[in-house]
């Protein structure tokens, strides 16, 4: 990757974003509420989990397809797949959250005035914008390899589960560090996976975490909006 893609990659994959990725925790808070994450192993196990059985099968899989199809300026395919992952958000706050960082990227994404301004028009003739639609779109008008593009969303996925244990395990910001570092193989397989499967080995089941995030919308004391 030229120096380029790369500083545009970390740009776009950095926590000072400003779409708000920082006021959700995509059902970690309820978990910690439950007592199921408590400390340093019970975050980690959680981190892993959820980013083997969900993101790597069904989130990052669909931002690959994206990538590919903003890249070929395949408005179909856009579509298709931006419709089926809005489709695949099972609660109420699991929909507004991408819709609302999606909305928040392609906002920013107009101000900024990237290249290809026709991807940026294909991006806003669809009338709600998911998170992996918008950054397909960024990674895509920036010419950052689709494969780094991946990992950079991978990794933002988990350093934000990180900083969530962080504020509310509590954990040391050592222990963050050492958790962000112990989670690369697992992201690199994630990667991988994502990479790999099938349409039809796509699945986002995760019975589980869906009811969390339902008791996370009536929880009586929250500090994140998922």
């Amino acid at each position: 990757m030229n120096a380029s893609a790369l500083l545009h990659l970390l740009q776009f994959s950095s926590p000072s974003l400003p779409i708000g990725a920082y006021s959700y925790s995509q059902g970690l808070e309820a978990a910690l509420e439950s007592g199921l994450v408590r400390d340093e192993a019970s975050a980690r196990g959680w981190i892993v989990e959820a980013l083997h059985q969900v993101v790597a099968r069904f989130e990052g899989p669909v931002l690959w397809r994206l990538l590919q199809a903003f890249d070929r300026v395949d408005t179909d395919a856009v579509q298709l797949w931006t419709e089926r992952f809005l489709a695949a958000r099972d609660t109420a706050e699991f929909r507004a959250e991408t819709v609302q960082m999606g909305y928040s990227l392609g906002k920013l994404l107009a101000e900024l005035k990237l290249p290809r301004p026709e991807l940026l028009a294909l991006l806003q003739t669809m009338p709600e914008v998911p998170l992996p639609t918008a950054l397909a779109c960024a990674a895509v008008a920036l010419d950052v390899p689709h494969d780094a593009a991946l990992l950079g969303m991978l990794f933002s996925w988990a350093e934000n589960q990180v900083l969530v244990c962080v504020k509310s395990v509590p954990l040391g910001q050592v222990a963050g560090q050492r958790l962000l570092l112990s989670l690369r193989p697992a992201i690199e397989e994630a990667a991988h996976t994502a990479q790999t499967l099938a349409d039809d080995e796509l699945s986002n089941w995760s019975p589980g975490l869906s009811l969390l995030s339902m008791r996370h919308e009536v929880q009586y004391s929250r500090l994140y909006r998922s």
